[in-house]
């Protein structure tokens, strides 16, 4: 039993003050509002639960800084996915699992403490299948359990190399199953699970998945996390349309029965009609806003989409940055960029933008991979505490703390992190953070050299 005594805590989408969260066997096991620390009570200033981090490549941070230099006048998306093949291309499960660690540990240190793993790297640099066929999921696991923090495992399903089941460039060589295959390795990945790690299906996008491979798949998986890249690029949303007819979102939403336990990747270019239809099939966009900036993908119509009801959650997706209040922060300016205002992504019930940006985080990334939000009992104990000694939080009163965490913090706010009651994170490191970057940069310099 792990007692933990808050000044404060958010609870129910509220603070709460003096609180008292015991955890057993990873979970929530009581919570008291209202109460005195006691003897036995580790004490903190500031209790927040844990988000989830809906979108993650974690091999791709370790050529996080490599893809910055012009080497076209045309530089886009589509001339990093080239960069990123060209550097997966030396991977070993090995390391895929020193660089994931590190950026999993980062992200507990960000205020993550569940990651969605969108994991496509399969087979070996020829692009035959392991031995273990799902060797390189177990490197994932792997990199789960040495830092702790929580796993949805997201196989992802890769056919083809465009709309109407183009052949797959060389590239993409590692990522490609056919259905049969794919069913083996869920099967093989499943087993791999262990704790509460949970597992789901990711279509890799409709570029790569056709329309009958689409249906095998959900039919494969009729419960749990769907997840798909999707409209994240206006090439993308051209050369749909030119294969359907429709663009990515309206023919997901007219021909996957699209619903509460979908995850749209990005959804960044939507007309009016989808995002309204988005927004009321219950999906939750997976929103990655450091990564669509850092690819100049574009910027998604939040504002709107909040104002139709619409759920949302983030992730960090390339991991070139890993930091949950700047996933948020990033959001809400890409905003105000486009529109020219302010406080964009705040509400008439929710006036401060920080406070409504983490409750939507919270929930929608909860939806998307499967698993209950907040700090409940029953729930995971999977706690942040922030440092109210931060200068970011001088003078600070219930209604501004989330925006001052968001918008005004560095390195330093997150104190400690629990995650499945088991502290991972303390005075703002991970605990086993030195030996984890030493494997990361023993890793990254012998690919690199």
């Amino acid at each position: 039993m792990v007692s933990l005594w808050f000044e404060r805590a958010w609870i129910d989408d509220r603070w709460e003050n003096e609180v008292r969260l015991r955890v057993a066997d990873g979970r929530i096991a009581s919570v008291e509002t209202g109460v005195a620390a006691g003897a036995g009570d580790e004490r903190h200033r500031v209790g927040l639960p844990g988000l989830c981090n809906v979108h993650s490549h974690g091999f791709q941070r370790g050529m996080a800084g490599l893809s910055e230099r012009r080497s076209r006048p045309d530089d886009n998306f589509w001339s990093w996915r080239e960069i990123m093949y060209r550097f997966l291309d030396r991977l070993t499960p090995e390391d895929v699992a020193a660089i994931t660690a590190q950026a999993y540990a980062e992200m507990l240190e960000g205020g993550f403490t569940r990651v969605g793993e969108f994991h496509y790297l399969h087979h070996d640099p020829a692009g035959a299948t392991y031995a273990d066929r799902a060797e390189m999921a177990g490197a994932i696991v792997e990199a789960s359990a040495a830092t702790g923090i929580g796993l949805t495992l997201l196989p992802v399903f890769y056919a083809h190399g465009n709309f109407g089941g183009a052949a797959p460039s060389h590239g993409q060589r590692r990522f490609l199953n056919d259905i049969d295959g794919f069913a083996a390795l869920l099967d093989v990945s499943r087993a791999k699970l262990a704790g509460d790690a949970n597992i789901g299906i990711a279509p890799h996008s409709l570029r790569a998945v056709g329309p009958d491979q689409l249906a095998a798949l959900l039919a494969m998986a009729p419960t749990g996390p769907v997840h798909i890249h999707a409209a994240e690029q206006e090439k993308e949303v051209a050369d749909c349309v030119a294969w359907s007819g429709a663009r990515p979102v309206a023919w997901l939403l007219d021909n996957a029965a699209v619903d509460a336990r979908w995850c749209l990747i990005h959804s960044t270019h939507l007309d009016a009609d989808e995002v309204t239809r988005l927004a009321a099939s219950g999906a939750v966009a997976g929103l990655c806003p450091i990564t669509e900036g850092n690819l100049g993908d574009g910027i998604f119509p939040a504002v709107d989409y909040l104002a139709a009801a619409g759920r949302f959650g983030v992730g960090t997706d390339s991991n070139i940055l890993v930091d949950a209040a700047q996933e948020l922060r990033t959001l809400e300016y890409s905003q105000r960029l486009a529109q020219r205002a302010r406080a964009l992504l705040a509400s008439e019930a929710v006036p401060f933008a920080g406070a409504n940006l983490f409750a939507h985080a919270l929930h929608g990334g909860a939806q998307a991979l499967g698993v209950p939000a907040g700090l409940a009992v029953g729930n995971p104990g999977d706690i942040v505490s922030l440092d109210l000694d931060h200068p970011a939080f001088a003078g600070t009163d219930d209604a501004t703390l989330l925006d001052r965490w968001i918008f005004a913090a560095r390195a330093g706010a997150i104190d400690c992190v629990w995650r499945a009651g088991i502290k991972r994170v303390a005075a703002g490191h991970h605990v086993d953070g030195d030996a984890i970057a030493k494997a990361y940069r023993a890793c990254v310099t012998r690919i690199l050299a």
